[in-house]
C-alpha cells in the first residue's frame, strides 16, 4: 500500500499541529471560554492540558522514525552531551521548582506571582533557554532533530515574547521594571544590577 504522505511532511504537520493546540489549549482567552461553556472553573484544566500535551507529542515523534544520520558525537563526547542535557533537565527542573511544581503540572492550585530570583535572575525565561539548550547538545543529529529543531526554537522564542505580553497585562510596571534588569532569553555576559 503507497504512503498517502512522505514521513518527512507528516511529521511537519503533525508537528505544526501539535504546535497550534498547545497555544490554543494554553491561551487564557481559550480556557475562559471553554469555562463559561462548563458553566463552572474547570480546577482540572492544567493538569488535562498537560497530559493531553504529552501524549499529542508522543503522537509527533512516532512519526518519521527512519530518519537520515547526519552526525553522532565521536567517543567520549557523546558522553559529555549526554551529560549537558541531564545538566540542562536537572536545571530545568530547579527552575520548575520554584515557580511551584505542583501548580505547573497542575495538581495544586495556581498561584500568580511573579519571580525574580534564582533561575529568573539569569533570564526572564529559563525554560524556553534549556529547552533550547537541550535541543542544541544533542549528541546525535538526524534530519529529524533538525527539523524539530528549527520548528521549535522560534516556537520557545514566540511562546517568550506571548507571555511577556501576558505578563505586562498582568503585573504592569513590576513586569516593565523586571525586563529592563533581567535578559530576555539570552544571559547577559556582564553583570546586572540585581533584581530586589
Amino acid at each position: 500500500m503507497e504512503e498517502i504522505l512522505p514521513d518527512s511532511l507528516d511529521f511537519i504537520l503533525r508537528l505544526t499541529f501539535f504546535y497550534l493546540t498547545h497555544s490554543l489549549l494554553a491561551s487564557p482567552r481559550f480556557k475562559s471560554r471553554i469555562e463559561l461553556l462548563a458553566g463552572r472553573i474547570l480546577h482540572g484544566y492544567r493538569l488535562t492540558y498537560n497530559v493531553l500535551s504529552m501524549l499529542m507529542f508522543v503522537w509527533v515523534m512516532l512519526a518519521w522514525q527512519s530518519t537520515k544520520v547526519l552526525f553522532v558525537a565521536p567517543g567520549v563526547w557523546s558522553l559529555v552531551l549526554h551529560g549537558i542535557q541531564f545538566i540542562i533537565l536537572w536545571a530545568g527542573l530547579i527552575c520548575l521548582r520554584q515557580t511551584d511544581l505542583g501548580s505547573f503540572i497542575g495538581i495544586s492550585p495556581d498561584r500568580p506571582r511573579m519571580i525574580t530570583t534564582g533561575c529568573y535572575r539569569i533570564v526572564r525565561h529559563p525554560l524556553y533557554l534549556l529547552g533550547i539548550l537541550f535541543l542544541l547538545f544533542n549528541p546525535v543529529i538526524t534530519t529529524r532533530w533538525i527539523v524539530l529543531s528549527l520548528i521549535t526554537i522560534p516556537y520557545f522564542i514566540l511562546g517568550a515574547l506571548l507571555e511577556e505580553k501576558r505578563m505586562i497585562r498582568e503585573l504592569g510596571e513590576a513586569y516593565h521594571k523586571y525586563q529592563h534588569e533581567v535578559p530576555f532569553i539570552v544571559p547577559a555576559l556582564k553583570g546586572k544590577t540585581p533584581v530586589g
